[in-house]
């Protein structure tokens, strides 16, 4: 079985979802991807994390990111679910689901994608087959992974990691439960920059801070590219980390206002 890493093209499946059968490839069309995993349906701890992507959805619409979840119920449950889904939802802010749940009883694209626990011996069916772990993947209109993220599924994930936002932040809801986008940070922004420019970003980067040059770029081409760069020595060790095809202190850690 192909073990998949960053850069592995996301394997191509055929489905029935919620929203009817797909073929993901062609679904993905020219958008990102956020696949996202749950052990069950109507598990306590997926019905909460399902709600609070459904509050977050027009953050993945305004960046061009398509949602899809999977569960290895079939799809007349996972109908059932999502009342309940709304039900729980709906403490919390307006809640509707509006993007398709993939059924996977076979287990056959939870194989596929290396979703299955193979941990927890409690997270089994009724038949005693094992769930899917708490999977996160990340995949561009290239169709290559580009962010994996594995939880427990004891564990919820932690959502702001992919988008974060402020939930007091919401000034409007209308019939499709789209909420005002504030843009702040996400893997995704940190992506699709540095997909678009030649750059990285630091830790705890927020949209619109100061980037890094990527080290595969020479003085010369970096100035082209960015010429109001400035440059920052850290230390002799971030140096030869930071941008090791250098060697010069004037290029150990170059920083630029590209994100607005």
């Amino acid at each position: 079985m192909t073990v998949l890493r960053l850069g592995s093209t996301a394997p191509d499946f055929e489905a029935d979802t919620t929203e009817g059968p797909i073929k993901f490839h062609e679904w993905i069309g020219n958008s990102w991807v956020m696949l996202f995993s749950h052990p069950g349906d109507f598990t306590p701890v997926c019905t909460t994390e399902l709600a609070d992507i459904s509050h977050r959805l027009p953050q993945f619409v305004s960046r061009n990111v398509k949602i899809i979840g999977i569960s290895t119920d079939n799809v007349q449950s996972h109908h059932e679910w999502i009342e309940d889904i709304i039900e729980i939802g709906n403490k919390t802010a307006p809640t509707c689901v509006e993007y398709p749940i993939i059924a996977d009883p076979e287990r056959n694209i939870s194989r596929l994608y290396e979703m299955l626990d193979e941990q927890d011996e409690t997270n089994v069916d009724g038949e005693g087959l094992p769930y899917t772990i708490r999977t996160v993947f990340i995949i561009d209109p290239r169709k290559k992974i580009r962010t994996m993220l594995h939880y427990p599924a004891s564990v919820g994930r932690d959502f702001d990691e992919v988008v974060r936002y402020d939930i007091s932040a919401f000034t409007s809801i209308n019939e499709h439960c789209l909420l005002n986008d504030s843009r702040p940070y996400s893997i995704i922004d940190a992506l699709q920059l540095s997909e678009q420019h030649k750059v990285m970003t630091p830790c705890n980067w927020r949209k619109g801070d100061d980037v890094v040059v990527h080290p595969s770029l020479s003085d010369e081409e970096a100035r082209k590219l960015f010429p109001s760069y400035k440059t920052q020595l850290v230390s002799l060790f971030v140096l030869l980390v930071i941008h090791p095809l250098h060697g010069k202190s004037s290029t150990a850690l170059s920083s630029h206002n590209v994100a607005g």
